[in-house]
């Protein structure tokens, strides 16, 4: 990841980014220390498997903390909106007229992306192409699966 490119996050997103960035930093760090001391109680390190598996897991760790400070160190913070264009941050009801379904979603970056949680990046087909959108609009959006057609619902 470019150190110097802008991570665009809600407040939400950035919370959890923060939460999994201490516990990393102030309790798994220390839980992967511990098993490298107990594991060099076992003796000889050249055949020593439990070693090796806790300083692999020590230079995944230290890498996922650095990964997450430059992401830190980069955020903006986006406001969820209620305006009546649909932009990053807009929390969203739509009708898959192929599905015959209603969906709500928020759309947010690439980086807090969570289909699950309701989340789609900006980056997706879908949140790409509500974009700038207005309640009623009515839109085709070119998936991998094929062309859907939407009407934007709501803006919330």
């Amino acid at each position: 990841m470019n150190s110097e490119q802008q991570i665009l996050l809600t407040q939400e997103g950035f919370d959890k980014l923060k939460a999994e960035y201490d516990y990393l930093r102030l309790t798994r760090r220390q839980e992967v220390i511990d098993a490298i001391k107990v594991a060099k109680a076992f003796g000889d390190l050249s055949e020593n498997s439990e070693y090796d598996e806790a300083k692999n897991e020590q230079a995944e760790v230290e890498h996922k903390i650095a990964e997450l400070e430059v992401m830190l160190k980069n955020v903006k913070i986006i406001k969820k909106t209620s305006g009546n264009v649909i932009s990053v941050g807009s929390t969203i009801k739509i009708y898959d007229k192929d599905f015959d379904e209603e969906m709500v979603y928020t759309i947010v970056s690439s980086a807090e992306a969570n289909l699950d949680e309701g989340l789609i990046s900006d980056e997706s087909p879908i949140g790409n192409a509500l974009l700038g959108k207005k309640v009623g609009e009515v839109i085709d959006v070119e998936t991998p699966g094929g062309i859907i057609k939407i009407e934007v619902l709501e803006i919330q």
